[in-house]
C-alpha cells in the first residue's frame, strides 16, 4: 500500500492498537488456597496484550485489538467485553479450527501466584502474516507488541509484518518485552509462574527485533533476558547497542526509571519515579496496568513525571485487585488517588475508590425506560386463590408476559420509537421469565425483599450476599422498603442496616441496585418532604443505589430530587416511576408531572399493565394469545403517554 501525503495527514482514528495474547483468565476466588484446593473460579477477560488495550480504553484512549479468537462461546465473551469496554475489536479474527486460549490463575498468598496457560494450538497464537491489514495499521498512532507474539514462526511473521507497516507509516512502535519462560517452552507447561529462566537463544531472538522499537518497557527480569546478563546495567547496556529507543524500567512498588540515550554507569544518576505502595493482593496485571496508565499519559504528549504518575498508580490499584482487566482503573479513580492527602495503602478498603471503581467505568446508556413490572408474588398467589386456580399455572403466565414484552420492543423498533424495554420479575414465580429474558439486551430486575416486610427482611436470608452469587451480571437488584425518616428509632436502625448491608453486597458482587421507596400509609407523617427526607437520610449514610423508583411526585418536588441526586450522587443512573395499581390517566398525568426531570428516566408499572388480563387468563376466560394482546395494548399505552408527556411544545408560528 503506497504511502501518500493525504494519509499522512489525515487523522489516524484509533491512538494504538495492541497485537497480542488475548484469553479468557479464570481466576480462583478462594485466596490462599492451592489452584488443587480451589473450588470456584471468576471469568475475565485476559491477555496481556488485551488487558492494555481495554486498560486503556478505560483511560480514554482509542484502542484496538489484533489478534485471534476461536469460534466459540469463550471468543465471543473476549470480543463483547472489549466492544462494550469502547476497544475496537476490527483487527480481531475469528478463528474457525482453533479454541480461545485459557488461563487458570490462583492467588496462594502475596508472594505466590500459580497459574497454568492452556494454550497449545489456541487461536491467537495462529495469528499469521495474512492477518495483518496495513490500512488498520495506518489507522493508529502506535502499535504495542508483547513479547509472546515473537516465540514462534508464525507470531513472529505475524509481528513483524505489523512493524513493517507500522515503520511505513509512522506508527510509533511499542515492545513489552513481557517475558513468560512457559511461553517460550522453557518450562514444564504447567509452570506459568517462572517469571526468569536466563536463555541465550530467546536473548539472541529478542535482540533481532530490539531495532523496531521506539519505546521498550520491561522489569528487571525483562531487562536481563533482553540484554543477556543478569547485571541489570549491563543488560540495558546491551539493548541500548541494538536501539535508540526510549527505555521503561519497572521496578515494582519502588516505581520506575525512563531512560534515554546512553546507559549510565549506575542507576542511581537515573531520576526514580516513586511507586504507590499499598498492600499487595494480586501481582498478575500489574504490569499491564503499568503500561495502560503510562501509554495514556504518553500518547497524550505527556511528560516522563505525568507518565510514570499514571503508570504507577494504576499498577498499584490492579495489585489491590481480585482480577487483571476488570481491575483496571477510570480516570475517576486516578484523580482521586493521585490527588488524596494522605496516602491510600489499602485501595481495597476506600469506600470512596470502590465506589468511583464501579460507577465511572463506562456503562451501558438506556434510553428512556420502559419496565413491565410483575415481580409481585402474594398478589398472583391471592389471584390464583381466588379462583381457585393452580399457583403452578403462574410461572406460564410470566412467561406470556415476557413474549408480550418481546412483541411491544419489535413493534417500537418497526415504528422508530426511542427507549428501552425491561422487567421485573421474581424468582419465586417468574424464574422461568427471567431465565427467557436474560441475554436480549432488556433491562432486567429481580426483588430481593420479602413482600410486606417492616422492617425489611431478604428472601433469602439475611446473608443477601450469598444470593446475588448465583445471578447473572446483568440482573439489577430491586428492594421495595417502607421507610420513613421519622420511624421509631430501633426500627428506622434495623431498616438502615438492612439496606447498608445490601448496598455494601452490591458493590461486591458488581450488580447495580435498585431501590424503591415508598412511606408507610399508617404513618402519622405524609408531608410531601417525607421521600426527599428519606433519599438524604440514606445518602448520608453512605447508600447510593444506582437507580431509585419512587411514586409521581408535584413538578415543584421533581425539580427538588433533581437537585439533591445531582449534588449527592453525580454517578446515579436515575429515576423510575411505580405504579401502584393507579389508573393509565393517572399514571399519565404522573408522568406529565415528572416530563422536566432530568433525574427521572422512564417507569417501571405492574398492576395496571397486568391485573385484568391475568384474572381472566388464569379463569380460563381468554387464551394466551389474547393475554398477550391485552397486555401489549395496556403496556403500549403507557409508553405512548409517556412520549406525549415528553414531546417538546409546538411552537407557535
Amino acid at each position: 500500500m503506497a504511502d501518500t501525503d493525504s494519509d499522512r495527514s489525515a487523522s489516524p482514528r484509533l491512538d494504538l492498537i495492541c497485537l497480542g495474547r488475548l484469553a479468557v483468565d479464570l481466576y480462583a476466588q478462594q485466596v490462599g488456597a492451592r489452584l488443587e484446593d480451589v473450588s470456584s473460579f471468576a471469568k475475565y477477560l485476559g491477555g496481556s496484550s488485551a488487558n492494555i488495550a481495554f486498560g486503556a480504553a478505560r483511560l480514554g484512549l482509542k484502542s484496538g485489538m489484533l489478534s485471534r479468537v476461536g469460534d466459540d462461546h469463550m471468543g465471543r465473551f473476549l470480543t463483547e467485553t472489549l466492544r462494550q469496554e469502547g476497544c475496537d475489536i476490527g483487527g480481531i479474527k475469528l478463528d474457525p479450527e482453533r479454541l480461545t486460549a485459557l488461563v487458570l490463575l490462583g492467588i496462594k498468598d502475596s508472594k505466590t501466584f500459580p497459574l497454568v496457560f492452556y494454550r497449545d494450538n489456541c487461536a491467537d497464537m495462529a495469528l499469521c502474516a495474512e492477518d495483518i491489514d496495513e490500512s488498520y495499521i495506518a489507522s493508529s498512532r502506535a502499535l504495542l507488541i508483547t513479547g509472546t507474539h515473537f516465540s514462534t514462526e508464525g507470531v513472529y511473521g505475524a509481528s513483524m509484518r505489523a512493524l513493517e507497516y507500522a515503520a511505513r507509516h509512522g506508527v510509533k512502535r511499542v515492545l513489552d518485552i513481557d517475558y513468560r519462560p512457559v511461553l517460550w517452552g522453557l518450562t514444564a507447561k504447567a509452570d506459568g509462574q517462572t517469571r526468569f529462566i536466563a536463555d541465550d537463544s530467546v536473548t539472541r531472538h529478542l535482540q533481532g527485533i530490539l531495532p523496531h522499537f521506539d519505546l521498550i518497557v520491561g522489569t528487571e527480569e525483562e531487562f536481563h533476558i533482553a540484554g543477556g546478563s543478569e547485571d541489570l546495567v549491563r543488560a540495558l547496556a546491551q539493548v541500548r547497542q541494538r536501539t535508540s529507543a526510549a527505555l521503561v524500567l519497572k521496578l515494582g512498588a519502588e516505581g520506575c526509571m525512563v531512560l534515554r540515550g546512553e546507559i549510565p554507569a549506575s542507576l542511581s544518576e537515573v531520576r526514580k519515579h516513586s511507586g504507590i505502595r499499598v498492600e499487595v493482593l494480586n501481582v498478575l496485571g500489574a504490569g499491564d496496568a503499568f503500561m495502560s496508565g503510562f501509554l495514556s499519559g504518553w500518547l497524550r504528549g505527556e511528560d516522563d513525571a505525568r507518565c510514570c504518575a499514571l503508570g504507577n498508580a494504576c499498577g498499584a490499584l490492579v495489585v489491590s485487585r481480585h482480577a487483571c482487566a476488570p481491575a483496571m482503573p477510570t480516570p475517576a479513580e486516578l484523580d482521586y488517588v493521585l490527588n488524596s492527602d494522605k496516602p491510600i495503602t489499602r485501595p481495597d478498603r476506600d469506600g470512596t475508590l470502590n465506589r468511583l471503581h464501579k460507577v465511572s467505568v463506562r456503562r451501558r446508556q438506556w434510553g428512556p425506560l420502559f419496565i413491565f413490572a410483575f415481580d409481585h408474588r402474594h398478589q398472583f398467589f391471592e389471584l390464583a386463590q381466588q379462583l381457585a386456580c393452580e399457583a403452578g399455572r403462574i410461572p406460564q403466565l410470566k412467561r406470556l408476559f415476557v413474549e408480550a414484552v418481546r412483541q411491544v420492543q419489535a413493534a417500537m423498533r418497526d415504528r422508530g420509537v426511542e427507549g428501552d424495554v425491561g422487567i421485573l420479575a421474581d424468582e419465586r414465580f417468574g424464574l422461568d421469565a427471567l431465565n427467557e429474558a436474560s441475554g436480549r439486551g432488556w433491562w432486567i430486575g429481580r426483588p430481593v425483599e420479602m413482600q410486606n416486610s417492616r422492617p425489611l427482611v431478604f428472601e433469602g436470608g439475611r446473608s443477601v450476599g450469598s444470593t446475588l452469587v448465583k445471578w447473572p451480571q446483568e440482573h439489577v437488584i430491586k428492594c421495595l422498603v417502607q421507610y420513613h425518616p421519622d420511624d421509631e428509632v430501633l426500627l428506622r436502625l434495623e431498616q438502615e442496616a438492612q439496606i447498608k448491608a445490601l448496598y455494601e453486597a452490591s458493590q461486591a458482587s458488581g450488580h447495580e441496585l435498585l431501590l424503591e421507596v415508598i412511606p408507610p400509609k399508617a404513618h402519622a407523617s405524609t408531608h410531601p418532604d417525607v421521600l426527599l427526607r428519606s433519599i438524604k437520610r440514606l445518602y448520608n449514610l453512605g447508600i447510593y443505589p444506582d437507580w431509585w423508583k419512587i411514586a409521581s411526585q408535584p413538578r415543584e418536588v421533581w425539580k427538588r430530587i433533581d437537585a439533591l441526586i445531582q449534588e449527592r450522587d453525580p454517578y446515579c443512573r436515575g429515576v423510575v416511576l411505580l405504579g401502584l395499581n393507579a389508573s393509565p390517566d393517572d399514571l399519565a398525568k404522573g408522568f406529565a408531572e415528572a416530563a422536566g426531570s432530568h433525574a427521572c428516566k422512564g417507569f417501571a408499572v405492574g398492576r395496571t399493565i397486568f391485573q385484568a388480563p391475568s384474572r381472566d387468563w388464569l379463569s380460563g376466560a381468554i387464551d394466551d394469545a389474547m393475554l398477550i394482546a391485552r397486555v401489549r395494548q395496556s403496556f403500549e399505552a403507557l409508553i405512548e403517554a409517556w412520549r406525549h408527556a415528553r414531546r417538546p411544545l409546538a411552537v407557535p408560528e
